[in-house]
């Protein structure tokens, strides 16, 4: 049970950044974008990412692997379409 409700948590949360995603590699509009904020959470998803794979937890890194995927797309649109 535990592990489903971090399964559904993961889900939740990684969702999330599908929306703003999807409107920055349509648009390339990132001026509402913080570079600083951005830079520091995608280095918070690695941090998470690599903790749960050191702790063999699925739903952590599994959801901030996704995550680090968008996070690291919009980042790159960022810093490319300043």
């Amino acid at each position: 049970m535990t592990t489903i409700i971090g399964l559904v948590a993961a889900f939740c949360t990684t969702i999330s950044f599908l929306p703003q995603a999807i409107k920055t590699i349509q648009t390339k509009d990132t001026s509402g974008i913080s570079l600083s904020m951005y830079s520091l959470f995608t280095f918070g998803t690695i941090l998470w990412f690599t903790y749960g794979i050191m702790s063999n937890s699925v739903p952590v890194y599994l959801a901030n692997g996704i995550t680090l995927i968008l996070a690291l797309i919009i980042l790159i649109y960022k810093v490319r379409y300043k």
